[in-house]
């Protein structure tokens, strides 16, 4: 399910709470705060014959003011093999980052599993500096010299660091 609503105290509880009053349980999640607002993503397990009565408890909390949509556990669409890579990014703030990255690393098929950029002050200069950190999936067929040498040239025409190193699964779990 997906979570959104403006931050405050209690989400996460409110959520929680009735996932185990339907006796769910709680798989995996990722929630952050960003801008004020309360945004996550998670899993749960529920008897089959609970989940109508979870769902619509969970859809009243929009009434609290979060929004929450269900959608069924479909692991169909997950990426099987292929391997793990960090990717990360540093440098001077300027529009357009995200969007060369990710369209070269979609040219050769790679997934993005998870993203993390903030921007913030550079600590001599007080410039904006901006700062990504994915992890990706890099299927078997791709030659990540390819990718690697791609992305260097991309960070020398935007004048920021990129670092990206294979990692095996059991180091990016967490």
């Amino acid at each position: 399910m997906t979570l959104i609503g403006v931050d405050r105290p209690g989400l996460v509880r409110s959520v929680a709470e009735l996932v185990v009053q339907h006796g769910g349980n709680w798989l995996e999640s990722r929630m952050s705060r960003l801008g004020g607002q309360f945004a996550g993503i998670l899993r749960v397990e529920v008897p089959d014959d609970k989940e109508p009565a979870l769902v619509a408890d969970l859809r009243s909390l929009q009434k609290t003011g979060l929004n929450v949509v269900v959608h069924p556990d479909d692991t169909k669409g997950e990426i099987e093999g292929g391997r793990n890579a960090v990717l990360s990014i540093v440098g001077q703030d300027r529009p357009g980052i995200v969007r060369q990255i990710s369209q070269a690393l979609a040219d050769y098929g790679v997934n993005v599993e998870d993203l993390q950029t903030e921007c913030g002050s550079a600590a001599m200069s007080g410039e904006t500096l901006f700062k990504a950190t994915a992890r990706l999936r890099i299927p078997e067929s791709c030659d990540t010299g390819k990718i690697r040498r791609e992305l260097e040239k991309i960070a020398e025409d935007l004048i920021v660091e990129v670092g990206f190193s294979e990692l095996p699964i059991a180091d990016l779990k967490g």
